[in-house]
């Protein structure tokens, strides 16, 4: 074969996109061994971040359970999706189900998360991506929203009369109605992050997400308060039970499982915390607009926001404003006291 012939024979490879490699089946991914689902998903699931693992933690044991000894490049489609209707088959059916909507995206999301992974660790290329080929449900609208002043009294009032230590638990609902945080956020703040001069705690959220958050002087009072008796170091959580052990997200699951016992309506409509978030935040909005919400809130994307976000973004003086118009406290960084 003439120069011509093999300078024309690579340019018919390249725009088809195929190496000399390929053709003789020595492609370099296959040099490397293909890991099986188990071994991958350990891999993965030592290095993705804690709130990532706890995602997607339930979704990948079922993947394991099913397809632990496959290897990750086996699977089609066709199969992804065969298993999202297995899944959903033996869902537990609940009073807020929503058809497996919700199981059906977090176990494609596993997906794409360990894919995504191989793709950047050269075992496929994105071309080859099974999850991506697989579409999401369509996300429908939240059933949360924000409680009247007379239904969040009640919960309040259940919580401070009922139970095996009230103090904990209307120091919780009172944490997140003032702040709008996340159970994540609660769980993780610490001693050291109180601010007490200025009245402000530090918040560790999703995606590695801080901010400075302003809370009453009643509020941080009681927050400094609960850290002298229970224990807690400055750098150890600070939510603690009365034997100085850290709360877990099970003592939320306890609290409202009470409350709903106390209130019909509560276990009816299956009220969280969540619902407390959008309690706060909904009437921060109505009272001082969508820029202070969003930033009391601690959103920071931009999607279906528009680029005028850019422009609006309010201060914490702003946020600490709108809190001291909701609790009728004082605060250190307000601009104008309500």
């Amino acid at each position: 074969m003439n120069t011509a012939d093999l300078n024309a024979a690579r340019l018919l490879l390249a725009r088809m996109g195929i190496t000399p490699e390929q053709l003789i089946g020595a492609d370099p991914a296959d040099n490397r061994s293909m890991p099986t689902f188990r071994d991958y998903i350990a891999q993965v699931s030592a290095a993705v971040p804690d709130g990532t693992r706890r995602t997607y933690a339930t979704y990948w044991r079922r993947i394991d359970d099913t397809w632990g000894d496959r290897r990750i490049d086996e699977p089609t489609p066709l199969e992804i999706k065969q298993l999202c209707e297995q899944t959903k088959g033996h869902l537990v059916a609940r009073k807020n189900s929503r058809g497996g909507r919700s199981a059906t995206e977090h176990l494609i999301a596993a997906f794409r998360c360990l894919y995504r992974h191989a793709a950047a660790d050269g075992l496929i290329t994105d071309a080859d991506n099974p999850a991506l080929r697989v579409s999401k449900p369509r996300r429908l609208p939240s059933n949360r929203r924000a409680l009247p002043n007379q239904r969040l009294a009640e919960i309040n009032r259940v919580a401070a009369t009922t139970g095996n230590d009230p103090d904990l638990d209307t120091l919780l609902l009172r944490l997140h109605t003032e702040t709008a945080c996340r159970r994540a956020g609660a769980l993780a703040l610490r001693p050291c992050d109180l601010d007490p001069e200025q009245c402000l705690i530090h918040l560790h959220e999703k995606g590695g997400t801080t901010r400075w958050q302003p809370v009453s002087p009643t509020l941080m009072r009681a927050l400094i308060h609960h850290t002298q008796q229970r224990g807690a170091t400055p750098t150890e959580q600070l939510l603690r039970y009365r034997n100085g052990h850290p709360i877990t997200a099970r003592r939320y699951d306890h609290l409202w499982t009470r409350i709903g016992k106390y209130l019909p309506w509560v276990a009816t409509q299956q009220i969280t915390t969540h619902w407390l978030r959008h309690t706060t935040l909904t009437w921060v909005e109505r009272h001082h607009g969508y820029a202070v919400a969003r930033a009391y809130a601690g959103h920071t994307s931009k999607n279906n926001a528009g680029t005028t976000i850019t422009y609006i973004t309010a201060d914490i003086h702003e946020v600490a404003t709108a809190l001291a118009a909701l609790t009728g406290e004082p605060h250190p960084l307000a601009g104008s006291q309500a």
